[in-house]
């Protein structure tokens, strides 16, 4: 590609994204002189600037190094604004709650939605639709329910695992059994004062490792937040994603595995899942 094709990309996603070249300059920190010249082909921007401009418009940064010929055969794929539903997701958990006798999942279902009201999903580079938070917690419980499992405070917990992290909802107001409120406090991370986050982290993950429930909720999830990462993330922010789930999330599928044998079947299919997509998604970023 050539200057000029560059530039009338950089200016194509900024519109776009509702930005002027005044705004663009002001989160890289430059002048809008500069990102003129690179919209007008006069010069290009290094690869620093490039990845921050590519984050900022929330799209790949090889979308501003693709041509609109290569464009428009890419579009012969059709990027889905979400994998399923969660109206048609929860309708679904709801009725297995009911017939399977599960009253801590299916209060759950209903505590989850009102306490994650008005949240929603990050926005996906190539979707202008958005996706309401439950979507995550439903699609963990739809997956955890498939692979067989019909532990009620373990499906209510998955439902719930992100409520005392991202809603202003206390713990110990959950109204539901003291195994639930375990379980979810285990896999809500925080940094503790005088910690670094990194500190935080490893005592976060070593917390989990001594609870297979609250392994699995935490397997899942990430299984969950890995399948559609693609669609959301930055190339820098999958590369420490992947760094992060290599660390922790796979040992504790292993843990899964040789504490906690009830479990090694899920282990075993999380695990194949997960690995297949951080496969995929090295080789591919290395074309």
């Amino acid at each position: 590609m050539n200057m000029a094709e560059i530039g009338r990309n950089i200016a194509l996603a900024r519109k776009k994204a509702g930005l002027t070249q005044e705004d663009l300059a002001e989160k890289i920190y430059l002048t809008a002189q500069a990102v003129s010249k690179w919209e007008n082909g006069h010069s290009l921007p290094d690869i620093e600037n490039l990845m921050s401009i590519a984050e900022i418009l929330n799209i790949p940064y090889t979308a501003l190094l693709t041509s609109e010929s290569r464009r428009q055969e890419n579009e012969v794929y059709k990027i889905r604004d979400r994998l399923f539903h969660e109206d048609n997701m929860f309708t679904r958990m709801r009725a297995f709650a009911l017939s399977e006798n599960l009253p801590e999942t299916y209060q759950a279902l209903q505590f989850m939605r009102e306490c994650h009201m008005g949240q929603f999903r990050k926005q996906g580079k190539f979707s202008l639709t958005q996706i309401q938070y439950i979507n995550h917690p439903l699609m963990m419980a739809c997956q955890a329910h498939a692979f067989g499992i019909r532990d009620d405070a373990l499906l209510a917990s998955i439902l719930l695992h992100d409520v005392a992290e991202d809603t202003d909802v206390n713990l110990q107001e959950f109204p539901f059994c003291q195994e639930v409120r375990e379980i979810v406090g285990l896999v809500s991370f925080s940094v503790p004062d005088g910690m670094t986050k990194e500190q935080a982290e490893k005592r976060y993950y070593e917390q989990i490792n001594g609870n297979g429930k609250a392994c699995i909720v935490k397997a899942i999830d990430r299984c969950s937040n890995v399948s559609t990462m693609a669609g959301s993330f930055t190339v820098r922010q999958m590369e420490h994603y992947i760094a992060e789930t290599e660390k922790y999330v796979l040992p504790l599928l292993d843990t899964l595995k040789n504490k906690y044998p009830e479990y090694s079947d899920i282990a075993f299919l999380v695990k194949y899942q997960i690995l297949s997509i951080l496969e995929t998604i090295k080789c591919l970023s290395m074309n």
